[in-house]
């Protein structure tokens, strides 16, 4: 074998070896089944991307008392839910983590739902931030439809505030942000209630039939069943419950939920032009 043969089978050598090596090829995952992004790789993420999964949903939700009997987690557990079979029924949808540090009424003197202990609350304008840059982090990514989906009142007007802003910054581009309010404020929750014999008082505004059978359905280990009285109970102090949970069920809370499911789908088609569920 001559000198020039044995280099050009060396260079062969060379040249197969770094092909073999794992930096040499693309990374690739299967198709995730999954939905939610915390609980894939990002080769996962990216594979899913690449096959048509460009929505996004950011579900946010809160930390804030619910009365003797619900746990202060009570609308992370239920959006994390929610945004999960919004996903799955969209088909083309991933969910990022539940935003759980949100707008609670004012920390120094205490307000509104910062008056009980565990409530934790951040201002409008760092919530803002946060959405924002959840955002532009996912438009970086790939995706080009991005949902705000809020579990609590107060997240409303600021999600329809970021998403105002960015849907005009990124006009022409492909990409838009839909803040999904049906979802909170036109789920026919109430009429459902009333319909079944339940009088506004007892549906409560808080804590009440709603909350705690959405709970109790998602998370049932988040009720406490032994501290279940009409308003929290009669005591000489503030008990953070309007209502009577006393009137709650799973049963009742899946049909609660499966109508801010509806509620949310149907607004997601009729903005974004295409079937729910398809």
């Amino acid at each position: 074998m001559t000198p020039r043969v044995r280099q050009g089978l060396l260079l062969l050598l060379l040249v197969g070896a770094l092909m073999a090596t794992p930096w040499s090829r693309t990374l690739t995952a299967p198709i995730p089944k999954n939905v939610y992004l915390e609980e894939m790789t990002w080769v996962e993420v990216r594979e899913a991307i690449q096959h048509g999964k460009t929505t996004a949903i950011v579900p946010t939700g809160g930390t804030e008392q619910n009365g003797p009997h619900v746990v202060l987690g009570k609308h992370n557990y239920i959006v994390h839910y929610t945004a999960g079979e919004i996903a799955r029924a969209l088909g083309n949808a991933l969910v990022a983590p539940v935003i759980a540090y949100v707008p609670e009424g004012s920390i120094d003197p205490p307000e509104g739902h910062m008056l009980l202990a565990g409530t934790l609350s951040v201002s409008e304008d760092v919530f803002a931030a946060v959405l924002e840059s959840a955002a532009r982090s996912l438009r970086a990514h790939g995706f080009t439809n991005i949902l705000f989906i809020g579990e609590h009142g107060g997240n409303q007007a600021t999600q329809a505030r970021v998403a105002d802003k960015l849907n005009a910054e990124w006009a022409g581009t492909g990409v838009r942000v839909l803040q999904v309010d049906d979802y909170y404020y036109k789920n026919g929750q109430v009429d459902w209630l009333m319909a079944q014999g339940e009088t506004r008082e007892d549906i409560g505004t808080h804590a009440g039939i709603r909350d705690t059978s959405e709970l109790m359905a998602v998370y049932p280990d988040g009720v406490r069943m032994d501290r279940l009285a009409p308003n929290g109970g009669n005591y000489t102090e503030p008990t953070g419950v309007a209502g009577d949970p006393t009137r709650a069920s799973a049963e009742r809370g899946r049909k609660l939920l499966r109508l801010k499911i509806e509620a949310a789908l149907a607004q997601i088609s009729r903005e974004l032009g295409r079937p729910a569920g398809s």
